[in-house]
């Protein structure tokens, strides 16, 4: 075991290869210095932006409520007039002649297409068009002479659609060719 004056000399002397260790060892700390504050600043960034993308999902979602829910008010507000024009008819079903219920009929069904044009609603009536599997569905195949083969020979009920989208396909018969081909 040293001295303790021996041991005060050998924590003070410096020498050339101790020196330039000493030299590396304070760059690498700076350097470690450096890469801890990048990596705090990324970890920052990356909770800002995981907490942005959250607020913007929030308030996508809360957009698509509101627009949704506008979309269910204009519809029923479009369909009111037609719910009124059928419960009035409901209350007069016992005292109205054949000729006024029809009457009230009609009118009903005109209050309703007027409620389908005003919000987009197009009726499909592929009556003579070529068969269409996307936009048709085909419930009975019978022979023609008249019709050409694969279009559409009678509208058992029409379809409809909404900005091109299919709501419901027409349920058509489609013709074919005399002789089963």
């Amino acid at each position: 075991m040293a001295a303790p004056n021996d041991r005060s000399q050998e924590e003070t002397a410096v020498l050339p290869e101790t020196a330039a260790q000493l030299a590396d060892l304070e760059q690498l700390q700076q350097q470690l210095a450096q890469a801890e504050e990048r990596a705090r600043l990324n970890w920052e960034q990356y909770l800002r932006a995981v907490a942005e993308l959250e607020n913007f999902r929030k308030r996508t979602q809360r957009d698509i409520d509101g627009a949704t829910r506008a979309g269910i008010e204009r519809f029923g507000q479009e369909l009111l007039p037609v719910m009124d024009s059928l419960s009035l008819a409901v209350q007069n079903a016992q005292s109205a002649d054949a000729a006024s219920l029809a009457t009230g009929q009609e009118a009903t069904l005109r209050l309703l297409q007027k409620a389908f044009e005003r919000l987009g609603v197009r009726e499909l009536d592929p009556l003579g068009e070529p068969f269409d599997p996307t936009r048709h569905e085909a419930v009975l195949a019978q022979e023609s002479t008249t019709a050409e083969p694969n279009s559409v020979l009678q509208v058992v009920q029409r379809g409809y659609e909404l900005d091109n989208r299919i709501l419901r396909p027409a349920r058509v018969v489609v013709a074919k060719s005399p002789g089963g081909a």
